[in-house]
């Protein structure tokens, strides 16, 4: 990845050195942003995935070995933030694109709440991951980590401030203002 795609890596700088539980979260443009992102991460990722790349037996026992797990985007899907609170409990990185599918363009009102949920129940840290390129070979790439964030864990917030949380949260992996200033 790292030669092929030229991947060229900003913000190394705002990976937590310790190893602490923590939340990729970062935009989705292409199929290859997971395999980019964990090529360059010294961590292992477990990534929350479509439910839909897990309906062949052959690709589910691939991608369950490489410590990703399915999600039904279109529910709330109890097991899957089951698993992901399971896995930030036992210090592992957990990586999420909150938009739920790949975009083209932004849109805050495809993200979902899920991330914010999620960190805030586990204590954990967020990193905001911005990917810029289109892969084409030996064109070059660029993932910048941004600072990472924290939610108040002591703050009991609304389903709407967890929505306008993770809407923020997005807001920084692509380098904007936030609009709700509730981190």
């Amino acid at each position: 990845m790292k030669i092929f795609y030229r991947i060229e890596v900003i913000g190394e700088e705002n990976i937590p050195a310790e190893k602490k539980r923590l939340i990729i979260c970062a935009n989705h443009k292409s199929n290859l942003d997971p395999v980019a992102i964990s090529a360059v991460f010294e961590r292992q990722i477990c990534w929350m995935a479509k439910k839909e790349l897990f309906n062949n037996k052959l690709s589910a026992a691939f991608f369950t070995k490489l410590g990703t797990f399915p999600v039904d985007r279109g529910n709330n899907d109890l097991k899957a933030v089951k698993k992901a609170l399971r896995i930030l409990k036992s210090e592992k990185v957990l990586g999420i694109f909150p938009e739920a599918a790949r975009v083209k363009e932004i849109d805050y009102n495809r993200v979902k709440s899920g991330v914010a949920l999620i960190a805030q129940k586990t204590d954990s840290e967020i990193l905001p991951v911005f990917i810029e390129g289109n892969y084409k070979l030996f064109r070059k790439n660029k993932i910048y980590f941004r600072e990472p964030v924290k939610i108040n864990k002591e703050i009991k917030y609304s389903n709407e401030d967890l929505e306008n949380i993770s809407q923020d949260v997005m807001r920084i992996v692509y380098g904007e203002e936030v609009k709700w200033k509730l981190l």
